[in-house]
């Protein structure tokens, strides 16, 4: 079991900063969308010294371009020791410090559940990382820690259950969640466009399928071996079927590491005190976050207070929750560039909706974030979401990082003199519309997004 969580852990470190290392410049580098030497300089001026402590990462030695690179490249190096068992202590430790680093200075483009689940993992992997150059990962794994992570899965597939009750969404009580998801969900894969076909019976009784793996299931967790087991798999079958309909990146791999500690394992008779401190230091700290989050208590003594806000800072401890209120429509939005106003030309992404023959996409493990920022962007407004300016300012600029997270680029000799988006609202064609047209999605136009703007 050691074997299995640390090089678990080792693959999905490794997709995550190798799939950042083609992004990281046009999102947070010195000319990308939002650069992480600005962002730090900011925290600085409004916090100070505090800024250290409470937005922890290495940025702060150096922002440059090769620094954020050379951090990736690290990671990926630290990975493949981890996974061939070569200084597996230092190397565990490093992963974390090295992608609570990136966290930090991602902004909103590392606000996801999964980069704070891989970081909480990460974190009690270290309990279970033995010392020296290339130990053997076949002796038992220390009692506490394999708890560590049987109980962050039962938070993880517990808190996803109880927000979709807890939000008080229609979709999710009367059981007609799935009829929207398929198709309102970020990155769809082709197989998302055939379940969505699916009668309004299965999709109900596919709802009361989630709930009974993702409310009941977890109970089992702390069961004897045959039901911990069933649980486990059942957990296990969620995930494959998520992955099959959506692309979230490494999430599912993640989850389904987490839950193969629920399998039979001896454990070591003997564990290091500090491992149990530790350890039982983060299962009670996880029980008052889960507690919290459910509304059994309102909140925490400021002690507890105090640590919960330290854990939560440095990602030792999250809650979780995924699609707690259903989306049920699906704008999208379209940035478009023109040299005079009347003839627009459409910038089209990598993975996110656009040209409406264009095929879904299998993109995952790896995350076109700026793509899964779109989807977010368009459930409200650009005010909202003061990055997308920025965005709009770089594509003006004709800034080549910043393009190259892009599919295509419509002005390859120079940028358009002006730029806006627009939004259309879109949905899955039926049978009769792909087999006559070939389209996956139908659209119809909403309204402006962002209007028409120039650098002049």
């Amino acid at each position: 079991m050691r074997s299995t969580l640390l090089r678990g852990l080792a693959l999905i470190y490794l997709i995550a900063f190798a799939s950042l290392l083609p992004q990281v410049h046009g999102l947070i580098g010195s000319h990308g969308i939002l650069p992480a030497h600005d962002y730090l300089e900011s925290l600085h001026a409004d916090y100070g010294r505090g800024a250290y402590t409470l937005f922890p990462t290495l940025a702060w030695l150096n922002t440059s371009d090769a620094f954020l690179t050379g951090m990736l490249w690290a990671g990926i190096a630290l990975s493949v020791m981890l996974f061939l068992r070569i200084l597996p202590l230092p190397a565990t430790i490093g992963l974390f410090v090295l992608y609570l680093s990136i966290d930090t200075i991602g902004q909103v483009f590392y606000s996801f559940q999964w980069d704070a689940l891989l970081l909480e993992a990460g974190f009690a992997a270290i309990l279970i990382a033995p010392w020296g150059w290339w130990p053997s990962y076949s002796t038992p794994i220390p009692r506490v820690a394999l708890w560590v992570f049987r109980f962050l899965a039962f938070r993880l597939m517990f808190e996803s259950g109880a927000v979709k009750l807890l939000s008080g969404d229609p979709t999710w009580r009367n059981l007609t969640a799935l009829t929207y998801h398929y198709w309102t969900q970020p990155l769809p894969t082709p197989l998302a466009w055939y379940a969505n076909l699916l009668p309004v019976f299965l999709q109900k009784v596919s709802v009361i399928g989630v709930f009974l793996v993702e409310l009941i299931a977890p109970f089992l967790f702390f069961a004897g071996k045959r039901l911990r087991t069933i649980a486990a798999l059942m957990a296990i079958a969620l995930q494959l079927l998520i992955a099959l309909t959506g692309n979230y990146t490494f999430f599912n791999l993640l989850t389904i590491v987490l839950c193969l500690s629920l399998f039979t394992v001896k454990t070591a008779d003997r564990t290091p005190v500090l491992v149990s401190a530790i350890g039982l230091g983060l299962i009670v700290m996880g029980a008052l976050q889960l507690i919290t989050m459910t509304g059994i208590v309102p909140g925490l003594p400021q002690p507890l207070a105090w640590v919960n806000f330290h854990a939560e800072t440095y990602h030792v401890m999250s809650s979780y929750g995924l699609f707690a209120v259903m989306t049920t429509t699906r704008p999208e939005i379209i940035v478009e560039g023109s040299d005079d106003g009347q003839q627009w030309k459409a910038y089209e992404f990598r993975d996110k909706p656009g040209d409406v023959n264009r095929h879904l996409p299998w993109v995952a493990p790896y995350q076109p974030r700026l793509d899964w920022q779109m989807w977010f962007a368009a459930l409200s407004n650009y005010q909202q979401n003061p990055w997308f300016s920025q965005l709009l300012v770089r594509l003006l600029e004709g800034e080549p990082a910043v393009i190259g997270l892009l599919a295509n680029n419509p002005f390859p000799d120079r940028p358009p003199r002006l730029i806006r988006a627009v939004t259309y609202d879109y949905h899955f064609t039926d049978w009769a519309t792909r087999r006559r047209t070939g389209a996956i999605w139908t659209r119809t136009a909403v309204g402006n997004y962002f209007p028409a703007v120039s650098l002049r």
